[in-house]
């Protein structure tokens, strides 16, 4: 059995966000702890490309009507993507580790889990490959954008919530997690926002629940006023806007040990700061998830290597003492268009996936796609 997940393994690694091997093996743990054999088997036949059962059962050379089921299950405990269309068959891809299926175990963690992942995930952060290629990026509070300043659409959570239409929301599976190993900060726990197709998904499957615009921009400012950073998946058409917190949050633990949190991190702002306004209350220092904030002798000192742009101290700091400038245009990191786009970026980051083999992966699944609609005619 080690041989199947040692597949599965080499497999997740294929997909664009990785999944590096460690001398200890916990990354095999992990998968033994989430996959059956039977699972584990079926995934290793997926791609990133949305596909039908019955394509996935022409690959895998199983029947169709053991592969639908399995999928099903397997969409149930977060392991795989699933699009339901109107009328149509449902198609199932293949999920990445994170940003990924392990987000998928929300409200199904055990300590067990817990504590392999919290071994993993630090040894598997890429912080070189992140700075390249982020899954995700930092926007800034709406209320912290000068007003004065251009903000692109999507550099605007609130503008982010106005454009969708299905909204779910769910618990943050970092402060879950943390919870579970010891640790609870206190922050507010169901602060996750997902949207499109990855919302219908966690709505779906239980995992989260269907939510208004008017309640997502609730939620903004609830994260607000409890300190949380802002993170959308790293795209124009983001997936996902998470709320974060900087002693739970896989990324921004990570992020948060480098001496230069400002270099890692894809973020249009950066703090400055004018010390003769500065009260010295000390209301920053608390709410800055980076530590890029001291009061040393009764006045705040900045650092702007360790800022990340959140804006978290501007709604509380004294008016001026604290304010958000844009990056100039030579430090504004690129924007992906999509999840897509966003995945290709990151691929290419890792020399996994160039143009020639994103058009193979097309080409590959078109032709099984075809394959498996003519199999079922002679049937």
């Amino acid at each position: 059995m080690t041989d199947l997940y040692e597949r599965l393994a080499r497999f997740v690694d294929s997909l664009p966000a990785g999944y590096p091997r460690t001398e200890s093996g916990v990354e095999l743990r992990i998968l033994r702890k989430l996959f059956t054999p039977e699972e584990a088997e079926l995934f290793m036949h997926l791609t990133l490309i949305e596909e039908e059962p019955r394509v996935i059962a022409y690959r895998a050379k199983q029947p169709v009507e053991v592969v639908g089921q399995r999928l099903e299950e397997m969409e149930m405990k977060g392991l795989v993507f699933a699009v339901h269309n109107p009328g149509k068959s449902v198609e199932y891809g293949a999920q990445q580790f994170a940003v990924g299926f392990w987000e998928g175990q929300v409200n199904r963690l055990d300590r067990e889990l817990v504590e392999a992942v919290g071994e993993y995930i630090p040894i598997a952060f890429n912080l070189d490959l992140w700075r390249k290629a982020p899954q995700m990026r930092t926007i800034p509070i709406g209320e912290s954008i000068p007003i004065q300043t251009e903000a692109m659409p999507y550099e605007r959570a609130e503008e982010i919530v106005r454009t969708q239409s299905t909204i779910a929301i769910t618990n943050c599976i970092c402060r879950q997690e943390m919870r579970i190993a010891g640790h609870d900060c206190s922050k507010p726990m169901e602060t996750c926002m997902s949207f499109g197709a990855a919302a219908e998904s966690y709505i779906r499957t239980g995992k989260g629940r269907r939510i208004s615009q008017e309640e997502a921009l609730a939620i903004l400012d609830l994260a607000d006023e409890a300190g949380l950073v802002l993170q959308p998946g790293n795209a124009k058409d983001p997936l996902f806007i998470c709320a974060c917190c900087g002693c739970c949050c896989g990324v921004l633990r990570n992020i948060k040990h480098h001496p230069q949190p400002a270099s890692i991190v894809s973020s249009p702002y950066i703090a400055a700061h004018d010390p003769a306004i500065c009260s010295g209350c000390g209301t920053c220092v608390e709410r800055c998830q980076m530590e890029a904030m001291t009061l040393p002798n009764g006045t705040a000192e900045l650092n702007q290597e360790r800022c990340i742009g959140c804006g978290l101290f501007v709604s509380t700091c004294t008016p001026g003492a604290l304010t958000l400038v844009r990056k100039p245009e030579s430090e504004q990191r690129f924007i992906p268009k999509d999840i897509v786009a966003t995945n290709i970026q990151l691929a290419q980051a890792r020399g996994k996936m160039g143009k020639t083999e994103l058009a193979g992966m097309l080409v590959k699944s078109k032709i099984d796609r075809l394959a498996a609609g003519k199999r079922a005619l002679e049937r």
